[in-house]
């Protein structure tokens, strides 16, 4: 079928604003039937999310050419299997990065986040059971953005890169459950492990950084501090709950904290990050550096200070239990997630948007690809 596509063709190299050079290029492609096991899903709301950025201007290689986008709300068209029992047609789903296969080690020690065989398919921009189901008008294959390439008024996804979601739940909200909720909260509560009483430090307030947030809020975090650049987003922190907000320059005057979380993707503010937590304490981090920075402590310090740093990729979620339970509490009020929503966009300003983010000056953008 003819769908309309956000595709980028080059990885880097791209002079802002992008409004004007247009690095994704918004117009049809073709979209194959899905195989048995997968999808094909109509995009209703897609988030704008600094990992589609990091593609554009070259920070997170990817093979060209790619359709981007990969937080979304969708609904199920058709199965690939008529027989699914899982999925109907018109249910609504909330959209994964990361399909896991079930088969590998670290699925099988129930860290499903860190599927290896669903890595090696996002690596390779391909869908998990292998292939491609875009094509260009020469019918040359169109690469996956992490196996769903949401930028789009359709697509075909792995069965096991969607979770179904309750239809009253208004798609540019639920869109955000996929990637900044799922990210954030689940870096706060899966992986800090965050208390009752523990004092917070969030580095960054995007939306991973504000989803983070407003976990680390939902878990009882006392007190809560916050560190960005952006007046604004340090205004919506202190609204939202937070003790003190400050500019990276002001964050020494900041007292040491149980728990800290690093979302900015840069080695330098890890390393701040990591000398903000007290001793025993511990870092977590979920930005996404260049490849080429290289993060550097004092090795004694892990003994000596008995610090404890750990990544966190996708929250460390099993999004079936996991997205659920976030809904909950949005529903019951204690995880305002609309807060997070910056402005709804047509498909068509995408690289207008894409500089709003590259400033620092939006959240959560969203497009509704209809």
């Amino acid at each position: 079928m003819k769908i309309t596509a956000a595709v980028l063709h080059q990885s880097g190299g791209h002079q802002q604003p992008y409004a004007g050079t247009a690095p994704l290029a918004v117009g049809p492609v073709t979209l194959a039937d899905p195989l048995p096991g997968e999808l094909l899903v109509r995009i209703d709301a897609a988030g704008i999310c600094h990992s589609d950025l990091s593609v554009i201007n070259g920070d997170r290689p990817r093979p060209m050419p790619m359709a981007l986008g990969h937080e979304a709300a969708a609904t199920v068209i058709a199965p690939g299997d008529p027989a699914d029992s899982q999925f109907a047609v018109g249910d609504r789903v909330v959209l994964l990065f990361l399909p896991a296969c079930g088969d590998c080690v670290p699925c099988r020690s129930g860290q499903a986040y860190l599927c290896a065989n669903g890595a090696a398919a996002n690596g390779e921009g391909r869908l998990l059971r292998g292939g491609y189901r875009l094509s260009d008008s020469d019918g040359q294959p169109i690469h996956h953005h992490l196996g769903v390439s949401a930028f789009a008024s359709h697509a075909v996804v792995d069965r096991r890169s969607a979770v179904k979601v309750d239809a009253d739940i208004p798609p540019e909200i639920a869109a955000l459950f996929g990637c900044a909720v799922l990210t954030g909260v689940g870096a706060v509560m899966n992986d800090a492990a965050v208390r009752p009483g523990e004092s917070v430090i969030i580095y960054g307030l995007g939306g991973v950084g504000l989803a983070a947030l407003l976990g680390a809020l939902a878990s009882g975090a006392q007190p809560l501090f916050a560190v960005d650049p952006s007046p604004d987003k340090r205004a919506l922190a202190i609204e939202l709950g937070a003790a003190r907000a400050v500019a990276p320059e002001e964050a020494a005057s900041l007292p040491m904290a149980d728990v800290v979380i690093e979302t900015v993707g840069r080695a330098t503010v890890l390393a701040d990050a990591y000398r903000a937590a007290r001793r025993g304490g511990r870092i977590v981090t979920v930005g996404l550096p260049n490849p080429s920075e290289m993060f550097s402590i004092p090795a004694v310090s892990l003994v000596a200070d008995a610090k404890t740093i750990s990544g966190s990729y996708m929250g460390s979620a099993i999004p079936a239990r996991d997205i659920p339970r976030y809904v909950a509490l949005w529903r019951a009020g204690r995880l305002p997630v609309e807060r997070l929503l910056t402005s709804v966009n047509p498909l068509s300003a995408i690289n207008e948007l894409m500089d709003e983010l590259a400033a620092g000056r939006a959240i959560r953008q969203i497009v509704l690809p209809g």
